[in-house]
This record gives structure tokens, C-alpha cells and sequence, in this order.
């Protein structure tokens, strides 16, 4: 379940140069007993999904572009909505990923951008 959850938050924010590493900080608090039966029935619907394309399994689409018309079929979901809006803050809240993306944090407490170089910024 949780190599599923890893590949499919891999696959809903696809970024090549962050480690799984981070991907699995940001799925982890849903390997609880609390969340177990929810998350395991999102799993099988997302595998069933996969077997309606013709993989064995959702981490059996070895193309991400396979996986992603995958996730497509389950996006109205309540597991996949979940998931999704889980990983806005359980990926990008990680302080340790932050630099992969040339973010220098909040800067509030450093008096703000506006006299700091707001515009060296090169990821927008």
C-alpha cells in the first residue's frame, strides 16, 4: 500500500530531481490503523482502475503517462482528493525540500522580500 501511495504521489506532483525520500514523509501519516481500511479501499479502487487499462496493478503501468490516464478515472474520488490536497502541505511543507525548488522559506522574520531581493528568485 504505502509503495502505491508513494508512486501515486509521485505521479500527481511529478518532480524528477526530489528524492522518494520526500515523497514518502509526505504519504506516511496515512500508515495508521485509523486510516488503514479508507486507504486500502482507495489502493483497490486505483488497482481496479488499472485493471480496466490492462495492468495487473496501478504500480504495474510502468509508463507515468499510463498511470496518470489512471488516476484520471479515480480524480472525483474521495480517496484521490485526499490524497491530493494531503500533499500540498505534506510534500512542500518540508522545510528539507525547499532549496530543490530554490525557496528560501518565509520571510516575514527577515523583514520581507521587499529589501531582500524578492526578484532573484528563478522559479517562477
Amino acid at each position: 500500500t504505502m509503495a502505491t501511495l508513494v508512486q501515486m504521489a509521485r505521479d500527481i506532483y511529478p518532480h524528477d530531481h526530489v528524492g522518494d525520500e520526500y515523497y514518502v514523509i509526505a504519504v506516511k501519516g496515512y500508515d495508521t490503523a485509523d486510516t488503514a481500511e479508507e486507504i486500502e479501499a482507495g489502493v483497490r479502487m486505483l488497482d481496479d482502475a488499472a485493471r480496466g487499462a490492462g495492468y495487473a496493478n496501478y504500480l504495474a503501468a510502468g509508463w507515468e503517462r499510463d498511470r496518470v490516464d489512471i488516476l484520471r478515472h479515480v480524480e472525483k474520488s474521495a480517496f484521490f482528493q485526499k490524497i491530493r490536497g494531503g500533499l500540498v502541505t505534506g510534500l512542500y511543507n518540508q522545510k528539507a525540500v525547499w532549496p530543490l525548488f530554490g525557496y528560501e522559506g518565509e520571510s516575514y522574520s527577515k523583514g520581507g522580500y521587499i529589501n531582500r531581493g524578492f526578484d532573484d528568485i528563478t522559479w517562477i
